[in-house]
């Protein structure tokens, strides 16, 4: 979901996002009731001929000499927009509230765990920061030396013992040098996300500029580092959109830099746009492409995959791209050749059927709290941030993934998956494994993120909540030699001890499970949390832990 400063209340889309209702947008991102119904339907096709533009360019100064420090300001927030089609948001998802791959009871994994620098990221009380949206679309990566949070709206660059090295910075301030009167150098609009090449050793931050985009175009605005340090210059590019590019998601894959939108044309959702940008030429500070297919209305909430590990897809694999539809996962594959764009192809959706499963709570808010009737926002009607893929020493590709279901015994349980390349590994994925984490202790779990070590070890972060136990920050993990499709024992990465109160309810929108390039075995997590009762006073964190089966 979109953060929008505060000058975007005159805004004629602020207008439309405060007065639309849940309705109204679950009637205009309906799919058709032909695919709703059955998807498996549906044929893979194969769309080339993508638009093609280039991004303004230039380098900024170092980080060091940015303005610093985030004021306080109008509490914006900002109503979730819920994505249907693919038979999101039907009773039961399509598929009835039953689970039949419910982890109902606690498993010892065979691995243990070291914990890590585990530390305060932005938020209340962060010294120059005040928090002025909600939620925060928390969100992170680690890096050679370096961790960098970029939260609604501001990063912040910790050393790896969690010590601020620079910051806050406000977003805006990276995109200066393309001119004081550039929309990505005006406008501080949030929807950030911070990544990290770990082939390249360089830093991609992006966030959107939106306000008065019918007048001033719509835009991502995307810096990539010249060097491994984040606190260094940037090459900083600017690319218009056709249309509003509402909650942008950034992966890298053999040196490229993909992204999904969900495209907004006026009042009407658009459909989602993926691209894939020029990385190498990123890298240079030289003229960059950008090559985009969009596809329907019918499809939403898409992610692209983004590699862990420092071994590459195999020579000439396609980018991943994956939603959820009715009990099943869709699949696209992006070829992109920067040389000649004729030869850019993105075909799909490829149907792969799943356990079934509904959305936790149709999609919308149903999350308890204790002592308020408050509830909090699932974003359930969409795959949870990132989709990681990682390509294994003996050679096989998997990719993990995880969204928020009804297990049937509380509001919402962890949904996750192990996929592997089906056969011939040109179209889409089959299931090596999959499971709903929902342990029969009266605790929803939502907001996950998942990703592997380089040994096939998982971690799954989340957020926990009951009506008797505060919004905290929890993960689970199994090793590679550990019964398939269990967890093991849950730990908690950090307590909450408040509960957001009326009439907030948006939370997280997205968290932020990473591994360390420099072992590949050290996970880091980032989530939202309260230390009391409020509104517009939510907390970040930081953490880290490996397990010791990956050395």
């Amino acid at each position: 979901m979109s953060k929008l400063s505060s000058s975007v209340r005159t805004s004629p889309w602020a207008t439309y996002l405060r007065t639309a209702s849940a309705l109204t947008i679950a009637t205009l991102l309906a799919a058709p009731s032909s695919f709703a119904d059955n998807p498996h339907n549906i044929e893979p096709v194969v769309l080339t001929n993508p638009d093609v533009s280039y991004g303004a360019g230039s380098t900024s100064i170092t980080v060091h000499g940015m303005r610093k420090g985030q004021t306080n300001g109008p509490k914006v927030d900002k109503p979730l927009h819920q994505l249907q089609g693919n038979g999101h948001g039907k009773p039961g998802g399509g598929g009835g509230s039953s689970d039949p791959v419910v982890q109902s009871s606690s498993f010892s994994s065979s691995g243990t765990l070291t914990i890590g620098p585990n530390f305060e990221g932005l938020g209340n009380g962060f010294p120059s920061f005040s928090v002025n949206s909600a939620p925060p679309d928390t969100n992170g990566a680690v890096g050679a030396t370096q961790y960098v949070q970029w939260v609604n709206e501001s990063f912040e660059v910790f050393d790896k013992a969690g010590n601020s090295v620079a910051g806050p910075t406000p977003g805006n301030q990276l995109f200066q040098s393309l001119g004081s009167s550039h929309p990505c150098a005006v406008n501080n609009d949030g929807d950030p996300i911070a990544q990290y090449d770990k082939v390249n050793n360089r830093w991609i931050l992006t966030q959107f500029s939106v306000t008065n985009g019918g007048t001033l175009g719509y835009w991502q605005c995307i810096a990539v580092s010249t060097s491994s340090d984040a606190t260094g210059t940037y090459n900083v590019y600017a690319y218009r959109q056709p249309n509003f590019n509402d909650y942008p998601k950034f992966g890298v894959f053999n040196g490229t830099y993909f992204a999904t939108y969900n495209m907004f044309s006026g009042n009407s959702f658009a459909g989602a746009r993926l691209c894939a940008y020029n990385g190498a030429a990123m890298r240079a500070g030289t003229s960059a492409a950008e090559q985009c297919f969009q596809l329907s209305n019918s499809y939403g909430g898409l992610l692209p995959a983004d590699v862990d590990g420092l071994t590459a897809p195999p020579s000439g694999a396609s980018e991943y791209f994956l939603s959820f539809g009715s009990s099943s996962l869709l699949t696209w594959r992006f070829h992109v050749d920067f040389t000649n764009s004729s030869n850019s192809t993105l075909s799909g959706p490829y149907t792969t059927s799943v356990a079934t499963f509904s959305e936790a709570c149709g999609g919308g808010a149903c999350i308890p709290q204790p002592g308020t009737s408050q509830q909090l926002d699932s974003l359930a009607d969409r795959l949870m941030y990132r989709l990681s893929y990682r390509h294994f020493a003996d050679g096989h590709e998997a990719l993990f993934v995880t969204h928020s279901v009804n297990p049937g015994s509380v509001a919402s349980g962890s949904r996750w998956y192990e996929l592997r390349p089906a056969s011939g590994g040109t179209t889409g994925v089959t299931v090596s494994q999959q499971s709903t984490y929902a342990i029969s202790d009266g605790l929803s779990r939502w907001m996950g993120s998942i990703a592997s070590d380089k040994n096939g070890d998982l971690a799954l972060g989340y957020s926990t909540s009951s009506s008797s136990a505060y919004p905290s920050i929890k993960y689970s993990y199994r090793t590679a030699i550990d019964t398939l499709s269990l967890l093991g024992s849950e730990q908690v990465l950090q307590s909450g001890t408040g509960s957001q109160l009326r009439t907030l309810s948006r939370w997280g929108d997205y968290s932020a499970m990473t591994v360390d390039p420099v072992d590949d075995c050290t996970f880091w997590y980032t989530n939202q949390y309260l230390t009391s009762n409020g509104t517009f006073n939510w907390h970040t964190r930081i953490g880290s832990f490996k397990l010791n089966t990956c050395q």
